[in-house]
């Protein structure tokens, strides 16, 4: 059967139980090649790879960690004290960001979700979903609710060419976040914004960054001053930009995502899929502002000394590899983002609860 077979997955099949078998020799592996057609060999190799292995056992200390985070479920608790997220972003061009972010965050675990978006996109982002709160943006609403969030997620959706309902509405934001010690994730415009003004996010430590490879070589551009980073040495670039913004937490997202504090360097290698589709990078700042609130009021006993936004930042990016890998198992090639939310329980459960 295996000489005739020709599809990969009857292959990767195969090459599960060969490798996994117990009774299997050295010399017995060392025939692997000849026994699986060669054409489906690599692919088994990079599916059991000795450094994938490596990198899991690596994570689960710090997972471990993650898990003891998470805030037991009680009929004693009311509405809101696990977390009332607010996403700032949303204009007429783009309504499924701020969506997906408040949607995420929700599922992770959210008692409530507020959107804050220009007046054009309130009504299509209520349409989406009947358990989101939003509010057609005026600065005056976000100053009552700011005070009420336990973190903010800025920069989804929020259109930096409409400078009033963009930009100057994520300074106000953050501003005002900042001057209540409200944690806060910012990504997309919202690292656009920081790339002009640095100074709104440096030095503040509740601060989470999710910038991708363009993001983060605008960011780095803009606010390392100790001389070119270095692009083949991740975590040091991380590192440095960190400690250029006040050590606010860093996540460079990529095939491995790289999180510094600028004191502690960690990757996340937890195995996801090769589908690149939009709106990955909402579902992680939607679960992140979760973590955050989780992890700060968590304390430092759980969190064994670590940094707590880094811990939450690294469960962020383990829970949205994990959404996507499941997805990908049903959905492959087709998988969306929506296909990805829809794994956010399972894949909770399966990563951060007995």
């Amino acid at each position: 059967l295996v000489l005739v077979c020709k599809k990969v997955k009857a292959c990767v099949s195969l090459g599960r139980c060969l490798v996994s078998c117990p009774s299997l020799t050295c010399a017995d592996r060392n025939l692997l090649p000849y026994i699986i057609p060669y054409s489906c060999f690599p692919v088994l190799e990079r599916a059991f790879s000795s450094r994938k292995a490596h990198s899991a056992r690596d994570m689960e200390g710090p997972l471990q960690l993650v898990r003891s985070l998470v805030p037991p479920l009680s009929a004693q608790k009311h509405k809101g004290q696990d977390g009332r997220i607010g996403v700032v972003g949303g204009c007429q061009e783009y309504t499924g960001a701020p969506y997906f972010a408040a949607i995420s965050a929700l599922k992770v675990g959210a008692d409530l979700s507020h959107v804050f978006c220009t007046r054009e996109a309130a009504p299509v982002i209520k349409s989406y979903s009947p358990e989101l709160i939003v509010h057609p943006v005026l600065v005056k609403c976000i100053s009552k609710e700011a005070p009420r969030l336990a973190s903010a997620v800025l920069g989804r959706g929020s259109c930096r060419l409409v400078a009033q309902h963009g930009s100057l509405l994520s300074q106000g934001i953050l501003e005002a976040s900042r001057a209540r010690d409200v944690p806060v994730v910012i990504d997309a415009d919202g690292l656009w914004l920081l790339a002009q003004h640095p100074a709104l996010v440096h030095g503040y430590r509740r601060a989470v960054l999710t910038p991708n490879h363009v993001e983060f070589h605008r960011l780095s551009e803009a606010v390392v001053s100790s001389g070119p980073v270095d692009g083949t040495d991740r975590r040091e670039a991380v590192r440095r930009l960190s400690q250029a913004l006040g050590n606010v937490t860093v996540v460079q997202k990529g095939e491995q995502d790289v999180l510094s504090d600028g004191q502690h360097v960690l990757e996340c290698a937890h195995e996801g899929s090769g589908r690149r589709c939009g709106g990955q990078g909402d579902l992680l700042a939607g679960a992140l502002g979760v973590l955050v609130h989780w992890a700060l009021l968590a304390g430092p006993e759980k969190t064994n000394g670590s940094s707590p936004l880094l811990l939450a930042a690294l469960g962020a990016c383990a829970l949205t590899r994990q959404c996507s890998r499941q997805a990908f198992e049903k959905h492959g090639r087709s998988t969306t983002t929506s296909d990805m939310i829809a794994e956010v329980g399972p894949a909770f459960r399966r990563l951060f609860e007995p």
